[in-house]
C-alpha cells in the first residue's frame, strides 16, 4: 500500500492539511468515493430485502417461502466463495466491483418487472440467486481493494468509517423500505416494486462512484487448480492470528446472537408489539454505528487484540443480561451494548484480516472470510430457533421459556469461547496496536 506515489501524496496533503485530525481518511479522494458508493448500495439492499420478504408473504402467505429467501442467498455463497476469491486475486479488482455492482443493477430491474407484470413466484427466487452470486463476487474483490485505497496507518479507521455507513444502511434501509411500501400501497397494486427500482439507481449510483475511483489493482493470473482455490483456507489455517480472530467471531454469532429470537422476546417475554419489535431490532446497529463513529474518532486501538477479546466477552455478558431482563429498556439497551461490542470485533477482525494478507491472497483469505462469517450469521439463527424449540415445547416448557433459556446459555457458550480463544492463541490478547 505505502508503494503507491499517488496515495502516499493524498496522505501526505491530509496530515499537513489537519496534523493528524481522525477524519485524515476521509480527505483521500478515491475512499470518499468507494464510502459513498457502499453507502448508497448498501441502502439499497437493505430495502430490498425487507420489500421481497414482504412481497413474498404478501403472495404465497408461506412462512416456507420466506425461508427460501435465506437458501437462495445461502447456496451461491457456499458454491462460488473458492471461485470469488481465485478471482479477487487473479483480475482487477475494480473491474470485478463493476461488473457485480452492473448484475445486482440487472437483478433489480429484473425483480422490478416481476413485480409490475404479477410473473411466478419462482423469478423472484431466481433472481435473488443472481444477486447472491454477484454480491459472492463482490465482497472479496471490495474487501481486498480497499487497502489499496488508503494508506496503512489509516486503514483501521476506514475500516471504522466502512462499518459505521453499512450499520446506518441497516437502520435507514429497513425502516425507508417499509415507509415507502406504505405509502405506494395507497395508489399502487405492486408497491414492492418501487423500492426494487430505487435499488436499481442506487447500484447505478455505486457504479458511476467506483467507475471515478482512480486507483486500479492489477492481479496476476493463476492456473484455476484446487490448489490455487483452497490457497486462501491454506493461508487462515498457517496465520494463527487470523484463524483465531476468524474463530472468535464466527462462533460468537453462533452461540450469542440472539436476533432470530426477537418477536419471541418481544410478544411473549416483553409483551410488546410490533413496534417494540422494531426497536429491539434497531438497538444493536445504533450501538454498532455509534461504536464505529467513535473508534474513527480517537484514533487506532492501542490494544487491539486484548479489546477485541474483551469486547466478545462483553457481547456474551449482555446476551445474557437481555435473556434474563423483564424489562423492555434494560433489553433494548443490552442489545444497543452488544451492539457496540460487535462491532469493535468486526474492526479489530476485518482490519488485522487485510493487514496481515499479503496483496496477492487478499481476495482469497476475504473470501474465507465471508464464507464463515456469513454462514455463521445463518447457521446462528437456525440454531437459536433449534435450541429454543428442544429446551421449550420439546420438553413441555412455553415457548417463551426455550427462547430466553437458548439466549442465556448462548452467552456463556460465548463467554468459554472466549476463554478458549485466550488460552489456545495467546498471541492475540497480545496482540497491540492495529497498525502496527
Amino acid at each position: 500500500m505505502s508503494d503507491d506515489p499517488e496515495l502516499s501524496a493524498e496522505s501526505a496533503v491530509a496530515k499537513d492539511s489537519s496534523s493528524g485530525s481522525s477524519y485524515d481518511v476521509l480527505r483521500l479522494r478515491d475512499f470518499r468515493y468507494y464510502l459513498i458508493g457502499r453507502f448508497v448500495a448498501a441502502l439499497g439492499q437493505q430495502m430490498l430485502i425487507v420489500a421481497v420478504d414482504w412481497e413474498l408473504y404478501e403472495r404465497t402467505g408461506s412462512p416456507l417461502a420466506l425461508g427460501f429467501v435465506g437458501l437462495s442467498q445461502m447456496v451461491p455463497m457456499v458454491l462460488c466463495t473458492l471461485p470469488a476469491g481465485h478471482m479477487a486475486d487473479s483480475f482487477n479488482r475494480k473491474r470485478i466491483i463493476l461488473a457485480t455492482t452492473l448484475l445486482l443493477t440487472l437483478a433489480s430491474v429484473g425483480l422490478t418487472l416481476v413485480s409490475i407484470l404479477h410473473g411466478p413466484v419462482g423469478w423472484i427466487y431466481f433472481f435473488l440467486v443472481l444477486i447472491g452470486i454477484a454480491r459472492t463476487f463482490l465482497w472479496p474483490a471490495s474487501a481486498s481493494f480497499l487497502p489499496h485505497l488508503v494508506p496503512r496507518h489509516l486503514f483501521a479507521r476506514a475500516v471504522a468509517f466502512n462499518s459505521a455507513t453499512f450499520q446506518i444502511s441497516s437502520v435507514a434501509g429497513p425502516a425507508l423500505s417499509g415507509l415507502v411500501i406504505y405509502l405506494a400501497a395507497k395508489h399502487m397494486s405492486s408497491p414492492a416494486a418501487l423500492v426494487y427500482a430505487f435499488d436499481a439507481v442506487a447500484s447505478l449510483v455505486c457504479f458511476s462512484l467506483m467507475l471515478l475511483i482512480r486507483r486500479e489493482h492489477h492481479g496476476k493470473p493463476e492456473p484455476l487448480s484446487f490448489g490455487n482455490l483452497a490457497a486462501g483456507f491454506r493461508f487462515v489455517f498457517q496465520n494463527r492470528i487470523i484463524l483465531g480472530t476468524i474463530t472468535l467471531d464466527m462462533f460468537a454469532v453462533l452461540l450469542g446472537g440472539a436476533t432470530a429470537l426477537l418477536p419471541i422476546f418481544a410478544k411473549d417475554v416483553l409483551g410488546r408489539g410490533a413496534e417494540g419489535l422494531g426497536f429491539l431490532r434497531a438497538a444493536m446497529p445504533i450501538g454498532a454505528v455509534i461504536c464505529a463513529l467513535v473508534l474513527a474518532h480517537r484514533g487506532t486501538l492501542q490494544k487491539a487484540g486484548a479489546s477485541m477479546l474483551w469486547a466478545v466477552a462483553a457481547f456474551g455478558a449482555g446476551t445474557i443480561v437481555f435473556g434474563l431482563s423483564q424489562w423492555f429498556w434494560l433489553s433494548f439497551v443490552m442489545l444497543f451494548l452488544c451492539g457496540v461490542a460487535d462491532n469493535v470485533s468486526v474492526i479489530v477482525r476485518q482490519t488485522l484480516v487485510q493487514l496481515l494478507t499479503p496483496d496477492e491472497k487478499r481476495g482469497r483469505v476475504s473470501a474465507v472470510n465471508s464464507l464463515f462469517i456469513g454462514t455463521s450469521n445463518e447457521l446462528g439463527g437456525f440454531e437459536s430457533g433449534l435450541v429454543a424449540h428442544l429446551l421449550g415445547p420439546a420438553m413441555g416448557n412455553t415457548i417463551a421459556t426455550g427462547a430466553v433459556l437458548a439466549v442465556v446459555t448462548g452467552g456463556i457458550g460465548t463467554i468459554l469461547v472466549v476463554i478458549a480463544v485466550a488460552l489456545i492463541w495467546p498471541e492475540i490478547r497480545k496482540y497491540g496496536r492495529l497498525d502496527a
